[in-house]
């Protein structure tokens, strides 16, 4: 039987296929690139022995497994025909191709006793990036219908890859991670909110033993999908072939809700894949590059932003926003974002919600007067929508009933005073796209908060027998359908992914939006942690960092306007504060900070990121290098008090060893409060002018910080 090798490389990855005969290819590799030479012995080195009461056969895992190859773990491909059909037999040919530093193969897989093909298409990128799509085609011409349970990725993983990490959350607690040994099973994570979720996982990541930000070999796995999904991380004691376990995900699909009749095609959300030998910082660092290299990404300086929630809330008096407008200005901020309660009957969070048009009520002469102002001024116009969503009490819901996602027997419980409008319905989704273009159009909206306020319970929608249908799946491409309309009609409109803070964090609504709210939660030392592991995955350009009040408004805790600020720093930086009430000081305080914001943006949102992984979890530092390592800024904060009586000797990491930096504390972030009676020797010069230093003892030694209050933090510049 003849046998053949297909090779993807990019980005010091390679994924290796091979593949006997007609049968589905297997992987013999997926990880750190490797020889020709290496490339050649796999098959070889890689072949397995076969154990008692086993198959009689040696089996390797195939790029589509189930139980028809030899895995008895969670299957990649599961469908059926009212339950017949559903063992297929696989007939696979294999296509490579490489242009432009992306490499590709495709695989088609074929099984006519099923009557079903699926294809899989694997882009390798020069950032080390795989995604894999896949599509499943009912073939049979009998009219009968497919019913897909499952189209899953699943990738190999060696024997040292066993310790887990992923992320969970809450309201305004968004993406707080979890690690556990990789034990035999499965860690699985199902997504069933209709959105992404607060405690969506972003990236599930295995690896070797005590991986960390910069060290450790990891492979992670993210599921490039607004609806429900999966990822998963399975070791079964017999392995998955010559590997130990694998690692996947896809979309979450409930009985029923994906119905191919003949011809039709189903294809499952991209499944993102990346590889790093230097710890989760190189994930991030592959990711970030990844996406920065797409088609219509927004390079372009990201404007500071006042967004009016927490200045006003439902309080939207023009003539106090025009008072804020003239200090938002006046301080440099540079996109002026109005917030919920502009249209309908929208005077609280109980009414209202999907009737978007200008309240007359509250503006006579519409938006005009507070729009006009605001971009004489020199700022952008951005206004708040909630397009998915609902209130009862609205003239949309009392005209079309129909229109609310929700069984034959009556509407889901409410959640926050909302339900789901369903975009799946042509005439709901018309009805919202034309609204909403009309409002942008009207009032040259330059930037649109899209807010999704709540998970989808009871999620299904009845068809047009009566019957309920689950409702995710189609939802998820209609809210698709809908961002990319609003782009295509408006091609300079930026859009930010809201809902309800961070429970929309995804590649999938990443590709037709430009930011991301990290969270509800405006207090600064909550959002060190969300900040840091949102970044994971999401670009600091693309991660909304406001500053709030000097009150946190979700948990009451008030903190210093430096170490506001300085956190703000860490993304696309903005306020949400009511500046008319700031005193002098804190407007000057302001000005320096949005000033050095402006100064370093080239650098915080065209750089790499760096987290250290310092052993004292009360300190956090994090940076962002330029790709040349010439110049770097590091934010340092205390988050609680240390274990120590000072923090020691801590290392700055990816600086150039054979570089001279000069080392500045920057003031204009903030100077914070120390608890010591005296700074380090260099503290003082480097406020006052800067240091010279090598950044072999930066990175190698590391430096000597001062004692800091919680809550306190500051940031160095070298450049």
């Amino acid at each position: 039987m003849t046998s053949s090798v297909t090779v993807l490389r990019g980005g010091r990855v390679a994924l290796v296929l091979a593949q006997s005969g007609d049968a589905l290819p297997h992987v013999l590799h997926w990880g750190a690139d490797l020889p020709d030479a290496a490339v050649g012995d796999l098959a070889v080195v890689t072949g397995r022995p076969v154990a008692h009461n086993q198959l009689d056969v040696a089996w390797q895992l195939s790029v589509l497994p189930t139980s028809g190859q030899g895995w008895l773990g969670t299957p990649a491909y599961a469908a059926h025909r009212t339950g017949d059909r559903s063992a297929p037999r696989w007939v696979a040919s294999v296509e490579s191709a490489e242009a432009a530093g992306v490499s590709t193969a495709v695989v088609r897989a074929s099984a006519d006793n099923a009557g079903v093909e699926v294809v899989l298409r694997f882009v390798l990128d020069e950032h080390g990036v795989l995604t894999v799509g896949a599509e499943l085609t009912n073939t049979l011409t009998d009219g009968s219908v497919l019913d897909v349970d499952a189209l899953r990725v699943l990738m190999p993983l060696p024997s040292r890859a066993d310790e887990v990490l992923d992320l969970t959350g809450r309201w305004c607690r968004e993406r707080s991670p979890q690690r556990r040994p990789l034990l035999d099973g499965t860690v699985l994570r199902t997504g069933r909110r209709g959105r992404t979720g607060h405690d969506a996982t972003l990236l599930m990541v295995a690896g070797t033993p005590g991986f960390g930000f910069r060290s450790g070999e990891v492979w992670g796995v993210h599921v490039a999908w607004s609806g429900n999904h999966t990822h998963l991380v399975e070791r079964l004691p017999e392995g998955a072939g010559a590997h130990a376990a694998v690692l996947g995900g896809g979309e979450s699909l409930e009985p029923g809700e994906v119905r191919l009749r003949p011809g039709e095609t189903y294809a499952a959300p991209p499944v993102v894949l990346v590889h790093s030998g230097e710890g989760l910082d190189g994930l991030t660092r592959s990711l970030v590059r990844h996406q920065r290299a797409q088609e219509g990404y927004r390079s372009s300086p990201r404007p500071l932003v006042l967004n009016t929630w927490e200045a006003v809330y439902f309080e939207t008096d023009l003539d106090h926003l025009v008072r804020l407008a003239d200090t938002a200005a006046s301080v440099g901020v540079e996109r002026f974002v109005l917030d919920d309660g502009w249209f309908g009957s929208r005077r609280d969070d109980t009414r209202g919600l999907g009737d978007w048009e200008v309240s007359p009520e509250v503006w006579p002469q519409g938006l005009a007067p507070l729009v006009d102002h605001v971009k004489g001024l020199g700022m952008e116009f951005g206004l708040w929508f909630e397009p998915e969503m609902v209130n009862l009490d609205s003239d949309v819901v009392r005209e079309h009933p129909d229109w609310v996602v929700g069984p034959a027997a009556g509407p889901p419980l409410a959640s926050r005073h909302q339900h789901v409008l369903d975009l799946a319905n042509p005439d709901a989704f018309a009805h919202v796209l034309s609204s909403m273009s009309a409002v942008i159009e009207a009032n040259g909206v330059d930037f649109v908060k899209w807010d999704h306020n709540r998970d989808l319970h009871e999620a299904v929608r009845a068809d047009s027998s009566g019957t309920d249908r689950p409702a995710v799946h189609v939802q998820t491409l209609a809210a698709y359908r809908l961002l990319d309309e609003l782009r295509q009609r408006h091609p300079d409109l930026e859009i930010e992914s809201c809902s309800s803070g961070g429970a929309r964090v995804d590649l999938g609504v990443l590709t037709r939006t430009d930011r991301v709210w990290s969270s509800d939660c405006n207090d600064a030392l909550e959002r060190v942690a969300i900040q840091r592991w949102t970044g994971l995955l999401v670009p600091p350009e693309r991660m909304g960092t406001h500053v709030g009040p000097p009150r946190a408004h979700t948990t009451h805790r008030e903190l210093d306007l430096s170490f506001r600020t300085l956190v703000a720093l860490g993304g696309h930086a903005g306020l949400e504060w009511d500046l008319t009430t700031c005193t002098e000081a804190e407007l000057g305080a302001l000005r320096e900070w949005s000033g050095l914001y402006r100064e370093l943006r080239h650098l915080l949102h065209h750089g790499d990121a760096v987290r250290s992984d310092h052993d004292d979890d009360s300190l956090v530092i994090d940076g962002v290098l330029a790709p040349d390592a010439s110049e770097a800024v590091f934010r340092v904060m205390c988050v609680a008090t240390g274990r120590g009586v000072s923090p020691g000797l801590v290392p700055l990491p990816g600086l150039d060893p054979g570089r001279r930096y000069s080392l500045r504390v920057r003031p204009e972030a903030g100077l914070p409060q120390t608890v010591q009676v005296a700074p380090p020797a260099w503290w003082d010069e480097a406020v006052a002018h800067g240091i010279q230093v090598s950044g072999v003892a930066l990175a190698g030694v590391g430096l000597s910080l001062p004692i800091l209050a919680p809550g306190q933090g500051f940031l160095i510049h070298l450049t």
